[in-house]
């Protein structure tokens, strides 16, 4: 199994601004990558890391153990984010972290069935006790449902034949494996589509895998809740993997943080946000990192801070 590397891990530690005795909550705890840096950081601190994915938490308590026992691992979906700070006494913490991507041991487990180059059962489940699977959405959503998610979920330029041509298939037999799918996508392309640099099957892999796991409207959820979460200077880093989840994050950290004044009041009228932007464009990876590791390619990194002085909606 692959080492996971952790994407942007200087630019997040920056980002953070940790306090060393401050709390923080690792939202995606993956292999414990971002975590380990934050816990090397901390002397009176603790970290609180969450992951929906039970072999990530046990992977990541390995690592974070050789550190520091200033932790505690949580086995939960991030938008439980309530709950998980309330039994953890910590209503209000210096920083949140959460990083959408998958991690290279869940690409690289093909029974997970996440990877397009790897022969598996069509699952793609982050939580394994959820129902929903990729095998169902593939082999039971309608035409009309399975090209909206192909289109809406990963940007497919080819949802419509590839949807049309799963549709035909299934009724013969089942599609039961990655493979299998692959090559009813490459089949629903054109040759120069296929002739073109990356995976023919990639945004339709991101689409079923962004659905299977309702990744967009929990993340919408997530973003609002964290941020009623941070301290008065606390900050939240988001490191989001494609448009879509880049679009939603910056939209709800604009309406947090950009006061827009009133064209007949005029600026000076305008509510004051309780938030401001770390930074007004994403951070991408170095040159060095996406030598270093090609999967950081499509990173971007969005970070946003509580003003200090700020009444709380927590207590």
């Amino acid at each position: 199994m692959n080492e996971h590397i952790p994407v942007l891990l200087a630019e997040v530690i920056e980002g953070l601004n940790i306090n060393p005795e401050g709390i923080y909550v690792d939202l995606t705890v993956g292999r414990g990558g971002h975590s380990a840096e934050i816990l090397k950081r901390l002397t009176s601190g603790r970290l609180i890391a969450v992951d929906q994915d039970e072999e990530a938490i046990i992977a990541s308590r390995r690592k974070l153990e050789k550190i520091s026992s200033s932790f505690v691992l949580k086995l939960s979906n991030f938008s439980k984010i309530d709950e998980i700070l309330q039994e953890e006494n910590a209503p209000l913490v210096d920083g949140i972290l959460m990083d959408l991507g998958v991690s290279s041991p869940q690409f690289d487990q093909k029974e997970r069935g996440f990877s397009y180059k790897q022969d598996a059962l069509l699952d793609m489940r982050m939580d394994q006790s959820q129902e929903l699977t990729a095998y169902q959405i593939i082999n039971n959503y309608s035409l009309e449902e399975l090209t909206d998610i192909f289109k809406k979920y990963g940007e497919e330029k080819y949802s419509y034949s590839i949807a049309k041509n799963l549709v035909k298939e299934r009724e013969t037999k089942p599609i039961k494996t990655t493979l299998e799918l692959v090559e009813i996508i490459k089949k629903s392309k054109p040759m120069k589509e296929l002739k073109k640099a990356g995976h023919p099957a990639k945004q339709v892999f991101q689409a079923l895998r962004i659905a299977v796991n309702d990744e967009l409207n929990v993340l919408q959820i997530t973003l609002s809740r964290a941020l009623n979460h941070l301290k008065p200077g606390g900050r939240l880093a988001v490191i989001t993997f494609h448009s879509g989840e880049d679009r939603l994050v910056k939209t709800a950290f604009k309406e947090a943080a950009i006061t827009i004044g009133d064209r007949f009041d005029g600026p000076m009228k305008a509510k004051e946000k309780p938030y401001y932007l770390i930074n007004r464009k994403p951070i991408s990876p170095s040159q060095e990192e996406l030598k270093n590791n090609p999967r950081s390619a499509s990173a971007k990194l969005r970070i946003i801070a509580k003003k200090k002085g700020e009444k709380q909606l927590w207590s």
